[in-house]
């Protein structure tokens, strides 16, 4: 199952275990499923509300004692980690709390293994995010999505005193992702949302290709005049075949007039090198009639940062547009095959129950200039062994 987060107001922990409440999953079994957890001092509390025009379910963690004791990202690891969650929910929820004390580390001027969790809370922040895994576990969702997300505005008020919003840690766990400032002037996006929803999700856009099975919606805290503050979830199956994967990448592209074509190709092995997924060269007329090259790099987010100094280093661009786009890829896997000659890498792609195949070059290349035997025979061998 496929779910999808629509961010129009946000999202907290909270909201999120909320609208997994409202979606079908029960109080009772949340509640069972948190024993598991060695916590304490706190009760579940699950009530119906309304958030301007719409019913929704509003989850509350109750605290009633050990609220003044925060605990640090270490002990948290080790908690969670001895604990007998589904293997799953365990793996993702120490992953949802390494994003969030890096986060606080990189605002706070400190490692990771020193932050103490004061701005997120400790009981209630642990049950948002293990409640909301266990929550996703026991419907069976398996992939995600979003919307990007509305982060709110204004300033808000902590134990440092009065904050920007999105607050620094929001804004940190933000980096790379799609986000927007709409509705009330109020936090209208936590750092333990954030983080849920930057480790949970690959696509951000707006709802893909679904059929809806359910709509959950899950209430925040604040109920601010003619603004409905839910995070709306869509628990749906995907038309796309199973054997499509699709994901968001980003694009950059510069147009370049007036550099030595030798240099291409020592720009695209520095790209590539540095984790460029994509690197191509397209000729092109420019201002006053002159050959220039357009230069575009397809890569992941987190390597963006890195790959715009190699373009503005290696090249002579003052310039580039970037943009995030959707890309659909096909499944692959990767395998040998041995030769007499040697080995070659073969990459399969799957297409449904079609296979295809596809050697790699340079090894085919390799043999050839080692034996003499034309590539196109190497490539030949390859494909009579996979047959």
């Amino acid at each position: 199952m496929h779910l999808h987060f629509d961010c129009f107001s946000g999202i907290s922990g909270d909201m999120t275990l909320g609208a997994l409440v409202d979606l079908g999953f029960s109080p009772h079994i949340l509640r069972k499923r948190l024993k598991a957890l060695p916590l304490s001092g706190y009760r579940l509390k699950v009530s119906k509300v309304y958030r301007g025009a719409i019913h929704a379910t509003k989850v509350d963690v109750i605290i009633t004692q050990g609220q003044d004791k925060p605990l640090s990202w270490p002990q948290i690891r080790r908690l969670i980690s001895k604990s007998p969650v589904p293997p799953w929910v365990k793996h993702q929820a120490l992953s949802v709390f390494e994003r969030l004390a890096q986060a606080e580390g990189v605002v706070h001027g400190q490692d990771a293994t020193s932050v103490h969790f004061h701005e997120v809370g400790v009981i209630d922040s642990l049950v948002d995010i293990v409640g909301a895994l266990l929550g996703f576990h026991e419907l069976g969702i398996s992939t995600f999505s979003s919307t990007p997300m509305n982060v709110g505005s204004g300033t808000i008020q902590c134990t440092h005193g009065a904050l920007p919003v999105p607050g620094p840690a929001v804004a940190e766990l933000a980096k790379g992702y799609p986000i927007f400032s709409n509705g009330p002037a109020r936090e209208l996006t936590t750092p333990t949302g954030m983080a849920l929803v930057t480790t949970l999700v690959q696509t951000f856009n707006q709802l893909p290709p679904v059929i809806p099975d359910a709509i959950g919606y899950g209430a925040g805290t604040a109920n601010p005049h003619d603004w409905p503050n839910v995070l709306r979830v869509f628990i749906a199956k995907t038309q796309s075949p199973e054997w499509y994967e699709s994901d968001q990448v980003v694009q950059l592209e510069t147009n370049i007039d007036d550099m030595n074509p030798q240099m291409y190709e020592s720009v695209m092995e520095c790209l590539f090198e540095k984790g460029a997924l994509d690197v191509s060269l397209t000729p092109t007329f420019m201002k006053r009639n002159r050959p220039g090259i357009i230069l575009t790099v397809l890569a992941k987010a987190e390597q963006v940062d890195e790959l715009v100094q190699i373009i503005f280093r290696e090249t002579t661009s003052i310039g580039l547009r970037r943009q995030v786009i959707d890309r659909v890829t096909l499944s692959r896997s990767t395998s040998t095959v041995r030769l007499p000659q040697g080995t070659v890498r073969v990459k399969t792609i799957h297409l449904g129950d079609i296979l295809k195949h596809r050697p790699e070059f340079q090894d085919c290349q390799a043999i050839s200039r080692k034996t003499g035997i034309p590539v196109q025979d190497i490539m030949a061998a390859v494909f009579q062994k996979l047959s």
